[in-house]
């Protein structure tokens, strides 16, 4: 398989972190396809690294949900079926129920309502780029929903799922995923959220994430 910007050679400075970002792109790309075997000495000389680094970088994504460990040890891309699919957006529909709750409960709640609006705007800015850019610019909306509850086990334990989300987008394909970007959509979370009622943010949250677990396994 011939070579792609995203496997292209390093920067001899933060081999390991360079590794990861390009291993990941590759993988959330499709470059690197669920069910593909990591052949350490293919990867390590595409990247320009030492075995010992491309490791190091094979065992973050490992921990992000990415890659997954066979018979022996041997490293592949992760494949997801349906249920664990259904499973992920069980857990992070809780998870985002519970910040949309906090957030509703803090002093603080116009200015949180003005943060989430503005990523909304990043996430229709983005609707005319390319599928990472909306990717990317919908998980900033969701990360940033957690991260201004100030809850950080919260906050963690959304980020440990983040590299199971990004499968799930793999597993559907890219006109399955923008579906689940849609800017009215994301409004309606940041308008319950503004409105005060608590009963209402988190049946939006729950409505959300059973629609884009749908979406994504239909």
């Amino acid at each position: 398989m011939a070579a792609t910007v995203a496997l292209l050679g390093l920067e001899k400075t933060s081999l390991r972190e360079q590794a990861v970002v390009a291993l990941r792109r590759a993988i959330t790309s499709g470059e690197l396809e669920p069910g593909r075997h990591l052949v350490e000495t293919e990867l390590s000389e595409r990247l320009g690294i030492s075995r010992g680094t491309l490791r190091e970088a094979l065992r973050q994504l490992q921990q992000e949900g990415l890659v997954s460990a066979g018979p022996r040890g041997r490293l592949s891309v992760r494949h997801l079926d349906s249920k664990e699919i259904r499973d992920i957006f069980s857990v992070r529909a809780a998870l985002e129920a519970l910040a949309a709750q906090s957030l509703i409960d803090q002093p603080r709640r116009a200015r949180i309502v003005g943060e989430l609006r503005a990523a909304v705007e990043a996430m229709e800015d983005a609707a005319d780029r390319g599928l990472e850019d909306r990717i990317e610019a919908d998980l900033d909306f969701h990360r940033l929903l957690c991260s201004l509850t100030g809850n950080e086990t919260l906050l963690h334990s959304w980020e440990s799922l983040e590299g199971s989300i990004r499968m799930s987008i793999m597993f559907a394909g890219s006109d399955r995923a923008t579906q689940n970007m849609g800017i009215d959509r994301h409004r309606m979370i940041v308008n319950a959220i503004e409105s005060g009622d608590a009963a209402l943010a988190r049946e939006t949250i729950l409505d959300h994430m059973d629609g884009a677990a749908d979406t994504l396994v239909s």
